[in-house]
């Protein structure tokens, strides 16, 4: 039977959150274009970014 590790890294999503929220506040944006900013922008990173995946 083989080991699964399983390995949760904080660091790196905590990493992510305060750099969305720093560059919010450095944009002034409006708390809805804020919260519009954090649902929608890593849907068009992640379409951007998988061009290099496939």
């Amino acid at each position: 039977m083989q080991k699964i590790k399983i390995e949760n890294n904080i660091f790196g999503g905590g990493l992510w959150m305060v750099a969305w929220l720093f560059t919010i506040g450095f944009l002034k944006l409006s708390f809805w274009s804020g919260v519009l900013a954090i649902i929608i922008w890593p849907y068009y990173l992640g379409v951007a970014l998988s061009v290099f995946v496939h």
